[in-house]
């Protein structure tokens, strides 16, 4: 009996190794890549929200109570320029910038603006049922998250949704989908208070992918012992480089996919 128990020990033993061993290797299978190109400076007081380029111009969002703001930055002084300063009852969420408007959630207030992207003018106000957390767009449509493992998919004329994506990593719900950016065909989402932006497959919600910016966090935190999780992604597509930072970072990252 005590030698069928020790080879059941050791199977047993060496089934949950190799299983968490496969498991370790597929982890390491979907990381994706990357080299630091460029540091540029972020305001520290930025609690950022959003980030996105458009022509050639970066835009950030922040979210605090009586200092959120959407502003056009400059991306080698990390100053801000154009700004629109929201209501002390708003706490601002991310941005998205599609058809020459600035499409802007908040957080628990349930409300969205929509600005022009000349002028900052806002064009008119909607509604939503849930959190407002992260925003990018696909061409056609607004893809909204709100904290959960889901993203809407909203019409840009009505802003209701139009298509629920469910995204799972493997067989489990992917949670605290925050910052979006729509790349390449696929979407990038910072996952809030990890270190990860993971790639999801818009066709299936799966998570295809993940890039690991512990390195870049490591870095960044002795600089403003203030700093918070890492959060926004802004793609430019001209140079193929990935804008990085995080709420209260004083700094800002270019990264080139390898």
């Amino acid at each position: 009996m005590r030698a069928i128990f020790f080879v059941l020990v050791v199977f047993v033993f060496c089934f949950f190794g190799c299983q968490t061993k496969e498991k370790k290797e597929a982890a390491a299978e979907d990381l994706i890549e990357y080299s630091i190109v460029k540091i540029f400076p972020h305001d520290k007081t930025a609690f950022t929200q959003g980030l996105v380029v458009e022509q050639g111009r970066l835009f950030e969002s922040t979210g605090q109570h009586g200092t959120s703001w959407i502003a056009e930055v400059d991306i080698a002084t990390g100053q801000q320029d154009k700004k629109v300063i929201l209501d002390k009852k708003y706490f601002g969420e991310g941005i998205a910038i599609l058809n020459n408007k600035i499409y802007q959630l908040t957080w628990q207030t349930k409300i969205g603006f929509v600005y022009d992207l000349r002028t900052f003018e806002k064009i008119r106000e909607f509604e939503y049922d849930r959190e407002g957390w992260g925003i990018t767009h696909n061409g056609n449509n607004l893809i909204v998250s709100d904290g959960t493992n889901q993203l809407f998919f909203l019409d840009t004329l009505t802003l209701e949704p139009v298509t629920i994506l469910k995204v799972t990593d493997g067989d489990k719900p992917s949670e605290k989908l925050n910052e979006l950016e729509f790349i390449d065909g696929f979407i990038y989402a910072n996952q809030w208070q990890t270190n990860f932006i993971l790639k999801i497959d818009p066709s299936n919600g799966k998570v295809v992918g993940r890039m690991d910016m512990t390195e870049l966090a490591e870095r960044v935190f002795p600089l403003n012992p203030n700093a918070d999780v890492l959060n926004g992604i802004a793609y430019e597509k001209k140079s193929k480089l990935l804008l990085i930072t995080g709420k209260l970072w004083p700094a800002m990252v270019a990264v080139r996919f390898n």
